[in-house]
């Protein structure tokens, strides 16, 4: 790329710039999944991140999927570019002190469950008072109001209530997830939609702080595209289609000889390349067949011509035939795919980063990517209360306070 700044093999940039989230202080409550994923997002592009986790354990996600040397290499990447404090807001002072931090930042992100923030005395009644200017992002299963608000819920549970899960999977067939949690990943990413948002219009229109509810589902249910419309206006429930996309033609996963690649041939340009690549210009010529709205009516047609095609071939004639015809097609990848891809290397999306316990791991790049104030990773992720002493001293805690507090297990 020929963007700047350069990153060294760590991803720490080696003349970094201003970012444009520098100066932003968020203060991370959530754990797991949705709001640490929106926190890292801030993060990366500058904003100062200080997470607070229980003093004994941390967050549970230190201790999800692979561990390496006693800690989740999830973490590495959720928590890059973050402080920690480790802090118990089940106590009086603990609360007291999270209180005072909050006083102090632009962002406090929380993903509990809707009461658990006011049960400690840090809900928005409670913290607008003392911070006037707050963004608050409220991140949940069900939102912070409705019938549902107090019922539990995970990012699959979004997934499946917001409509995903009833298009994964084969037609008949019990419906499959996604592989990742896209539900919580979903909700994130509108959370910091919203924050950003909400630092604009504080800034630029001089508003006041406010509240930003997200539920899993909803955010969910907004990338469904127009599964609600065709619904209201015709009836229509979208069913499940396995590995191709309803309503596009051709668009599916073909076998061959070594293997699948994934063929998009629907632009009506295209549809003529692919059938010329293949060997069937009749089809291509063919008038009903000009539009998406014919080949949806004769998709296997099209599906078994190309599939003919397809699976007297290897997966690397394939895409290099269709590759020259200008024919959009991919190889499905696994991780190692992913690690070993060259453009993935030129676009900075493998980035090395050393870890606190000593060893370096690879790593996802920021996305996206800002040519003028791009993201980095200036920190790796901390380990379990590292930062406590710093932060408690700049809120004025002397250490003999910082002692006491730990001594009664309200710190660590």
């Amino acid at each position: 790329m020929n963007h700047s700044p350069t990153q060294n093999q760590s991803g720490t940039p080696t003349n970094p710039p201003a970012q444009p989230l520098a100066g932003v202080r968020v203060v991370e409550m959530g754990q797991l999944i949705a709001g640490p994923f929106a926190g890292k997002t801030l993060g990366d592009f500058g904003a100062e991140v200080i997470k607070i986790e229980p003093p004994i354990n941390g967050d549970p996600l230190r201790q999800w999927r692979l561990l390496k040397e006693g800690t989740s290499l999830w973490w590495q990447v959720q928590s890059r570019n973050k402080q920690s404090l480790a802090l118990d807001v089940r106590t009086a002072r603990g609360q007291e002190i999270a209180r005072r931090l909050i006083g102090e930042c632009d962002v406090l992100i929380e993903n509990f469950r809707p009461g658990t923030m006011e049960k400690w005395g840090l809900g928005w009644d409670d913290l607008r008072g003392v911070n006037p200017g707050l963004i608050m992002l409220r991140i949940s299963g069900y939102g912070q109001t409705g019938p549902y608000r107090d019922r539990p819920s995970f990012g699959s549970i979004a997934e499946a209530m917001g409509g995903l899960r009833h298009l994964t999977g084969e037609p008949g067939q019990i419906p499959v997830r996604c592989g990742i949690s896209i539900g919580d990943t979903l909700a994130a990413l509108h959370g910091t939609i919203g924050v950003l948002l909400a630092l604009h219009h504080r800034k630029v229109n001089h508003g006041a702080g406010q509240v930003i509810d997200v539920a899993l589902h909803e955010s969910v249910f907004n990338v469904m595209e127009s599964m609600l419309t065709e619904f209201s206006a015709c009836g229509e429930v979208r069913p499940p289609a396995g590995s191709t996309l309803p309503g596009i033609a051709p668009s599916n996963a073909y076998r061959c000889q070594d293997g699948v690649v994934l063929i998009a041939g629907n632009g009506d340009a295209i549809f003529l390349r692919l059938m010329n690549v293949i060997a069937r210009k009749e089809l291509g010529r063919r008038p009903d067949l000009a539009s998406n709205q014919g080949r949806v009516k004769a998709v296997a047609e099209i599906d078994r011509a190309i599939g003919d095609w397809t699976k007297l071939r290897t997966e690397v004639e394939v895409l290099r035939c269709l590759d020259a015809a200008g024919v959009p097609a991919g190889k499905i990848y696994d991780i190692e795919d992913i690690a070993q891809d060259p453009h993935y290397h030129a676009r900075e999306m493998i980035l090395k980063q050393q870890t606190r316990q000593g060893f370096e791991v690879e790593m996802p790049g920021i996305v996206p990517k800002l040519l003028s104030t791009p993201g980095a990773i200036r920190s790796p992720a901390p380990l379990l209360g590292e930062h406590t002493g710093s932060i408690l001293h700049r809120l004025g805690f002397s250490a003999d306070q910082q002692a006491e507090l730990k001594a009664q297990g309200i710190i660590a």
